[in-house]
């Protein structure tokens, strides 16, 4: 598997089921909000429960590489995919907000056993010369996913309502599941190598031995992971500022996103051909450029621009923490290491549009977009001092 010809004998067990469960993730996203405020929610009640998916996130992310020591790749994924479906279920059939919420919290748990499941994998099966390769591809696997879940959602819906989301996502995740029961085990790459015994530690002490890289390197990768979920924020908001309607939002959002899937497998060959820091500290010194100049947009055509600009430094650091966090990993305990990893990223995403929130409560939303962008440049810093030199 030296070659990157190598990655495609295990594409379909890695990619094929990612991308399926990124359809359906993407299918509901759009959607969360309307259910709620259809069993009677406020708008910023609604809001909440939409929050209930990224802080499902961030609470599994640990025990999502505890049990993916404990069980594997393989069986953690088809339990994560028993635990979805059931919250999906009940997203169809709750009647109260709260049941709702408890739902989109559930698939935020079992989103954090997929991504983390996936990465552990890549991260040992994988040569260091191809690694950052295989990781921005499987980033933007999910974000292709991601791209055409809303459409097929749109489609769904006209046949079924609002629950035509929850289908498509319901259906995705179980046709994953039959890719995974239908190919080889995964993890028969791992048992061909284990010619040693294998020592298990605990989930804190994996922690504590490697706090130096978790609150250096980890940082880093809660301010990268703050910006990038700004990006997602600050284009809405500042399209309604201007006073452009809905349509010619989603279009902007659409184009920006579309450059950004373009990028993930021209930022993994950058990464490993040169080393990690070539993309990220330029992609987060792009995307706080991009913050920095949102502001000075007064028309469709500018806004355009900077939302371009901004998918150009999201893309080009497609993988880029998941990269990190497997170059830091030890080969012992490596899916608990990833985890606390993660949560760094994950709790970044989830304090972005709280910053925004924050800051524009007391502000305004332009220094609510400066500070973000701010926040990315500091990212380019802290990138820039904390990445080690390229792995061996």
């Amino acid at each position: 598997m030296g070659s990157p010809g190598g990655l495609l004998r295990i594409a379909p067990a890695v990619y094929l089921p990612a991308l399926l469960y990124g359809i359906g993730q993407g299918a509901i996203a759009p959607v969360v909000a309307l259910s709620a405020r259809d069993l009677g929610a406020a708008v910023a009640t609604a809001g909440l429960v939409v929050a209930a998916a990224g802080l499902g996130q961030v609470v599994g992310d640990i025990p999502a590489g505890a049990l993916t020591t404990r069980i594997g790749e393989r069986r953690a994924m088809l339990a994560a995919t028993g635990l979805v479906s059931v919250a999906l279920v009940a997203c169809l059939l709750v009647p109260t907000v709260w049941g709702l919420a408890i739902a989109i919290f559930a698939t935020g748990l079992a989103g954090a056993v997929w991504g983390l499941a996936r990465q552990a994998y890549l991260s040992e099966a994988v040569p260091i010369e191809l690694r950052a390769r295989a990781l921005s591809t499987l980033g933007g696997v999910q974000r292709i996913g991601s791209f055409i879940g809303p459409f097929l959602g749109a489609f769904a819906m006209k046949f079924l309502g609002t629950d035509g989301a929850y289908w498509v996502h319901l259906v995705a995740a179980l046709l994953a599941c039959v890719v995974l029961l239908s190919l080889q085990d995964i993890e028969s790459v791992r048992r061909a190598r284990a010619s040693r015994p294998v020592v298990v530690q605990s989930t804190a002490a994996v922690i504590k031995e490697h706090l130096p890289v978790l609150r250096t390197l980890g940082v880093g990768a809660l301010l990268v992971g703050a910006v990038r979920a700004s990006r997602q924020v600050v284009i809405p908001l500042w399209a309604e500022h201007l006073g452009l309607d809905p349509q010619t939002t989603s279009l902007i959002f659409g184009v920006s996103g579309a450059v950004d899937m373009l990028l993930f497998y021209p930022a993994g060959s950058v990464m490993d051909r040169f080393g990690r820091k070539w993309v990220a500290v330029p992609s987060m010194a792009v995307l706080g450029l991009a913050h920095l100049l949102l502001p000075l947009t007064h028309s469709a055509p500018a806004l355009t621009a900077v939302a371009l600009l901004m998918g150009i430094g999201n893309g080009l650091g497609a993988g880029v923490i998941m990269t990190l966090g497997a170059d830091a990993s030890p080969s012992i305990g490596r899916a608990q290491f990833l985890g606390a990893f993660r949560l760094f990223a994950d709790t970044g995403n989830g304090a972005g549009p709280l910053l925004i929130a924050a800051v524009t409560a007391v502000a305004g939303l332009a220094p609510a977009v400066l500070v973000m962008g701010l926040t990315g440049w500091a990212a380019a810093t802290a990138m820039s001092r904390w990445i080690p030199p390229r792995p061996d």
